[in-house]
């Protein structure tokens, strides 16, 4: 009976201790929950008392125990953090959180999951170090971290987990060096580091890694030899090493050393040597890389045993020797017939293309052999590769015409044949090619006419075929259908007739390139619809007439060259608003009259004006004659009459005076309200008025606070809408130089794209001391700053890629105006983000010109009455370097600031980011990821994600316009002032991305 009882309470003692144990499962699973999902409501609805937790979402429970030994929930937006009581989950083996938009950093106590086996957090927006508490999980065989914004190093402790089997720390923000100790972990099958900012050289200990077979270690800064203890890992299938600055050679008996590699990726590196002829040995290999490096000789003729190639990438280094049979190895590529990609350019290679050509893969995508010295004809069997979507032969030495086999090519996106010597006509059959997007024909000998044929490629955005020797007529009927055009150059050939009508359809045209043909007759006013053109170059033609109607609407000109023609007109006064244009030649024509004065006008350096004869007026530096003003002979008057008017003149003025004098003494002595406006220069405002419209500058109406004051929102009883106040502090140090200038500044300037400043107020508050305030139109959407940080409740998701392009568009512009004036140059000397304020319409607005600068245009050095350069304050992360120098203020400056501003919007990252230190910047990160890795450092909220099944032109097309942004950028920021783009390029290359956008 004992021994019965003793049983039933021990029974009972262990029902009870499961029970506890399971719920503390459950406790720390409700606790895991309110942290992942941030509290957000109906997430995990199954998560609730009424469901036993093992039949929760994403949990899994043992069979023997009642615990969690499996949590696994993927694909959500809960924007939360993982919580500590992760660690009460002791019999979890496998934690999977993938791409639930976790924050935060990895709590310690996972340090307690003895029993983890796998742990993936891919995906994410984790932050911080990888705790050292990890490395207790001795269990773990798989840790995925990758993509995620993980900082400091890799634990050197890693190395004692020795049941290993996969590491991926891909994608993520890790500094210092590659820990020896991974080498002690001999289950290691998979090392990927990929992407980060780990540097020194690849230590010697991973040689000893026998399991190995992906070893992933590309794009970060990895420098010295690579260590030949890696070519002991026989087992090797993926070997990436590529964007580094390794040294060193490729093995002569690689096919002994990696006899089982599929992919062998060491581009972008400093390697050198020669190409080994074991290569061909290596028969499963699948995609080899070794562009942009040192390497040179022949390439062997026996690459045709790699009958799994599909990848086949040696540009940009020194292979060929510009001799006949340099080219040979095509030949045994052949054999390769799951070849998709074959990239030779920027090599040395000679020799003819011989027809074996027409025997590669007909899955080939991609051949690109530009810059080289190939010479012959292009082969007509060329036309069997039906699956090229990009062919690229510009710049060798071809000769012969173009087979009309290339007509068979229907799929080419892109065909480059410039810069060769290929001659005859333009092939009919060019019209097959109707997806073709880019057509590159220029510099070559061309003859005959443009084809009419070519009105069925209704996908072209670029058509370039100048420096040639075309003949006859623009077709009237063909651009009808090139609604898409971009860029278009006829340019330096010896057209005739007239422009035609249907160049008018040309609705996203920016560079129209006319010049040095035998064109006649008058420019077209349809051609005043293309509002998007912003180079029309024209010269040496014998065109003539008016130009005044066309030229009225094509506001977003930058360059406009119409020389050496037979125009016959006034100058248009438009032109003077064109704030875009800062290149005008109109020289050696008839235009007669008075020359403006404003805009393009007023700078002698932009304009050409010569061999116009008739031409007056003009600012003093064109030192044309004073225009006189036509006047006509009128018969003497006689004496009496002179007396008669004198009277009558005398008595209306006495009158008139009379009246005057009683109205002014009658009249009560107060103004009249008006409604103030930027162009009524008497509206003032008192302190009074002020402290009214923001209820006491009340801290409800506070909406911002920069370094010289506060900004609040107000109204004022006579002005419609909101307005901004901002008032300065006057104990801060420059904050009433800031407000000189600011008001001088903004005073006399008027732009769609600037902030609009009403008044300006210098008066006493009600304790008698100085008060300073500047009153602006209230612009409502905040700034640049609060939506791309998602500031203030701000949201950044609605903030895609076109309307970024639109805001860097504005602020251009802005730039554009402010850096104009060759008489008074405005240099900001503080763009960045929280200075750029959007309105309802998401227009951008350039604000806070507290620091700006004037300066004298012609000289481009600051005028005496402006403080030096080295007092400028400016924001660190966007000052440029000359500034912290001691350097002149310019508008290169302001370019800089601007270009540190995009690569802000681009990546989401401000330049003071935490993840640049020493020698890496925002603006190194961007040039160092482009163009392939450009969308790894986009800032994913403004692209949809890229999917395996989307066509190629969509998927390139978007990426190419992320590309164009982030060179802009870096090309904006360089470090020395004279390397930066114009403005005028900025916008034009703006334009070109919009343009492919707007498709």
């Amino acid at each position: 009976m004992r021994t019965c009882m003793m049983l039933v309470y021990s029974v009972t003692l262990v029902s009870i201790a499961v029970s506890l144990s399971s719920n503390t499962d459950k406790l720390a699973l409700l606790s895991l929950k309110e942290k992942l999902t941030n509290g957000v409501p109906n997430s995990l609805p199954s998560w609730n008392h009424s469901l036993d937790f093992c039949e929760w979402q994403g949990v899994t429970c043992g069979r023997r125990h009642k615990r969690v030994s499996v949590l696994r929930l993927e694909n959500q937006t809960w924007g939360g953090t993982l919580a500590p009581s992760l660690g009460n989950l002791t019999f979890l083996r496998f934690l999977i959180l993938f791409n639930i938009d976790l924050h935060g950093e990895i709590p310690k106590q996972v340090g307690r999951l003895k029993r983890l086996q796998g742990l993936d957090l891919s995906n994410n927006n984790l932050r911080g170090e990888i705790p050292m508490e990890l490395t207790n999980c001795t269990n773990i065989k798989v840790i995925v971290l990758q993509y995620n914004k993980l900082t400091g190093r890799i634990p050197t402790r890693l190395g004692s987990i020795i049941q290993l089997n996969e590491l991926s720390l891909q994608s993520n923000k890790l500094t210092g060096t590659i820990p020896s100790s991974l080498g002690n972990i001999s289950s290691l099958v998979e090392i990927s580091l990929i992407d980060n900012y780990l540097e020194g050289s690849i230590p010697y200990s991973l040689g000893k890694l026998s399991s190995l077979k992906m070893l992933y270690l590309a794009l970060n800064n990895l420098s010295g030899e690579i260590p030949p203890s890696l070519y002991n890992l026989s087992n090797i299938e993926f070997f990436s090493l590529g964007g580094n600055k390794l040294l060193g050679s490729l093995p002569s008996n690689i096919d002994i050393v990696f006899p089982n590699i599929k992919d062998f990726l060491v581009g972008g590196n400093q390697i050198s040597g020669t190409l080994p002829a074991s290569i061909s040995n290596l028969t499963e290999l699948r995609h080899f890389e070794i562009s942009w490096n040192l390497l040179n000789g022949p390439i062997p003729l026996t690459l045709g045993r790699l009958n799994k190639l599909e990848k086949f990438r040696i540009s940009a280094n020194n292979f060929g020797s510009g001799g006949a049979h340099d080219l040979d190895f095509l030949a045994s590529l052949t054999n390769c017939t799951k070849l998709s990609k074959l990239e030779i350019f920027k090599n040395r290679f000679g020799g003819k293309l011989s027809d074996h050509i027409g025997n590669l893969s007909i899955h080939l995508i991609r051949f690109d052999m530009r810059y080289n010295q190939i010479y012959g004809e292009i082969p007509e069997r060329i036309g069997q590769l039906i699956g090229l979507t990009y062919l690229s032969i510009g710049n060798n030495f071809l000769e012969g015409t173009i087979p009309n086999s290339v007509g068979k090519l229907k799929n080419l996106v892109l065909l480059d044949l410039e810069n060769n010597k290929i001659s005859g006509n333009i092939f009919t059959g060019i019209g097959n090619l109707t997806i073709l997007s880019e057509l590159y024909l220029s510099s070559n000998k061309l003859k005959g006419r443009i084809p009419v044929t070519l009105k069925h490629c209704t996908q072209l955005e670029t058509l370039s075929i100048s420096d040639n020797n075309l003949s006859g007529n623009i077709p009237n009927q063909t651009f009808v259908y090139l609604t898409n055009l971009v860029n278009l150059d006829l340019s330096n050939n010896s057209l005739t007739g007239l422009i035609p009508l249907e160049f008018g359809k040309l609705k996203h045209i920016s560079m129209l390139y006319l010049f040095q043909n035998n064109l006649s007759g008058e420019i077209p006013n349809q051609l005043g619809a293309c509002v998007t053109l912003t180079e029309l170059r024209l010269w040496e033609n014998f065109f003539h007439g008016d130009v005044t109607s066309f030229l009225r609407s094509l506001s977003s000109l930058t360059v406009l060259d119409m020389s050496n023609n037979n125009f016959s007109s006034t100058i248009p006064f438009e032109l003077e608003n064109f704030t875009l244009l800062n290149t005008l030649d109109l020289s050696f024509n008839n235009f007669y009259g008075e020359v403006p004065i404003g805009g393009v006008f007023s700078n002698v350096t932009a304009i050409s004006l010569i061999g116009n004869k008739n031409l007056c007026g003009g600012i003093p530096q064109l030192k044309l004659p004073k225009c006189i003003k036509a006047s006509s002979k009128k018969p003497k008057m006689s004496l009496k009459k002179k007396l008669i008017i004198i009277s009558v003149i005398g008595g209306v003025l006495i009158s008139f005076l009379a009246f005057i004098t009683v109205h002014f003494l009658t009249r009560k002595l107060k103004k009249l309200p008006s409604s103030p406006s930027l162009q009524n220069r008497s509206f003032s405002v008192t302190y009074a008025d002020l402290h009214e419209a923001t209820n006491g500058f009340s801290s409800s109406n506070l909406v911002g606070q920069g370094g010289f004051g506060s900004v609040y929102r107000g109204s004022l009883l006579n002005f419609e809408g909101p307005i901004a106040v901002k008032v300065l502090n006057l104990e801060t140090r420059g904050a009433a130089k800031s407000f000189v200038a600011e008001c001088n500044a903004l005073g006399k300037m008027k732009h769609r794209n600037l902030v609009k400043i009403l008044t300006c107020c210098s008066s006493v508050d009600y304790k008698g001391e100085d008060f300073k305030a500047i009153v602006f139109e209230f612009v409502p959407e905040g700034s640049l700053e609060n939506v791309l940080h998602n500031n203030e409740g701000s949201e950044n998701h609605s903030l895609i890629l076109s309307k970024r392009v639109d805001i860097a568009l504005d602020v251009a512009h802005a730039l554009g105006y402010l850096h104009h004036d060759e008489d008074q140059v405005v240099v900001h000397c503080d763009i960045k983000p929280s200075n750029v304020l959007l309105d309802e319409d998401m227009v951008a607005h350039l604000g806070d010109f507290g620091l700006a600068r004037l300066i004298h245009g012609s000289t481009r050095h600051s005028s005496k009455d402006q403080v030096d350069s080295s007092t400028i304050k400016g924001t660190i992360g966007y000052l440029p370097p000359e500034y912290g120098a001691g350097g002149p203020v310019t508008p290169e400056g302001d370019i800089y600031s601007y270009g540190i501003l995009l690569l802000e919007m681009l990546t989401g990252k401000r330049p003071t980011d935490n993840m640049f230190y020493e020698n890496l910047s925002l603006h190194k990160l961007c040039k160092m990821k482009i163009p392939e890795e450009v969308l790894d450092i986009v800032d994913s909220s403004m692209v949809m994600p890229t999917v395996e099944d989307q066509t190629w032109i969509v998927e390139n097309n978007i990426k190419e316009c992320l590309v164009m942004f982030a060179k802009i950028g870096v090309a904006c920021s360089e470090e020395f002032p004279a390397q930066r783009m114009l403005t005028k390029y900025v916008i034009l290359k703006l334009l070109e991305i919009k343009q492919k956008l707007s498709r």
